[in-house]
């Protein structure tokens, strides 16, 4: 069909990350929140309906940002054979590229910093391959589960890599240990991570360090290595919001955009890991 052409398709394995969806034609807002968010969706819109209970019917996605852009440039997207929107009241994103690009096409007027996160590493209790250090990835009895070129955080764990041990650190991980089958690379890494390091299919994996905790407290047997401050990202890594100028519910988006800026979402999200504007700043 011609639209499928047009739109992007959101695979049929994420419904997860497509909230009421019910509500995505009629929604009284509609957030477009970068995927890694979505440990803190639950009680960060707890919070702002207590503010405003006039918003009651909320679609939002917590899809890889990267997906979310294509989606906002093409007008929407397919899934599962449904045209959505395309057209969000909020985008956020890791990437301020992504807000320039909107920008110069017209789409956003301004967008704003509001969160930070950094890389650490998860193994299974105990470490049994007794990992220490960023550089032990390399070993060739180290299994890694490596986020692959689709997923945003990617970029930022090979200039990890690249930061520790150098090209030949980035080419021994991505080239060598994939093809010797010890590198295997993720589609949907906060999910499938953790369910290789529970199966024993591998050793190791880079997450944000929102996932990590987010991990422990489900109740996971995973244990967090820390790659240390001058390899963990945590200043590379910045989140950006933006009101879409064409916002479906204009006022609505304004009041989410005051509220995720806010000393209390800023609490709710530092609860989960992630690192606040006012921590990095003080």
């Amino acid at each position: 069909m011609k639209y499928q052409e047009q739109y992007p398709e959101i695979p049929a394995t994420r419904a997860d990350d497509l909230h009421n969806l019910q509500y995505a034609d009629d929604a009284d807002l509609v957030l477009f929140m970068a995927g890694n968010q979505f440990m803190v969706m639950d009680e960060l819109l707890a919070a702002f309906r207590k503010r405003h209970p006039e918003v009651k019917k909320i679609f939002y996605e917590t899809l890889p940002p990267g997906l979310e852009f294509e989606q906002i440039k093409a007008g929407g997207a397919v899934f599962k054979g449904r045209v959505i929107t395309g057209r969000p009241d909020i985008y956020t994103s890791v990437t301020k590229e992504a807000m320039e690009e909107l920008q110069t096409l017209g789409l956003i007027k301004s967008y704003h910093p509001y969160l930070h996160n950094r890389i650490v590493l998860i193994t299974r209790k105990g470490n049994p391959a007794n990992i220490k250090k960023v550089t032990d990835l390399a070993r060739s009895d180290v299994r890694i589960s490596q986020p692959g070129a689709m997923e945003n955080i990617t970029t930022y764990i090979l200039d990890m890599y690249e930061k520790a041990g150098g090209k030949e650190l980035v080419h021994r991980i991505m080239e060598e240990k994939r093809a010797e089958g010890t590198t295997i690379l993720t589609i949907v890494h906060h999910r499938e991570t953790p369910l290789r390091l529970k199966l024993g299919t591998v050793d190791v994996g880079p997450v944000w360090s929102t996932e990590a905790v987010h991990a422990l407290k489900e109740g996971l047997d995973i244990e967090i290595i820390e790659p240390g401050e001058e390899l963990d990202q945590r200043d590379a890594v910045t989140y950006y919001v933006a009101r879409l100028k064409d916002a479906p519910n204009p006022e609505n988006a304004s009041r989410f955009l005051d509220f995720i800026l806010s000393d209390e979402a800023q609490s709710i999200y530092e609860s989960y890991g992630f690192i606040p504007l006012r921590s990095s700043s003080s």
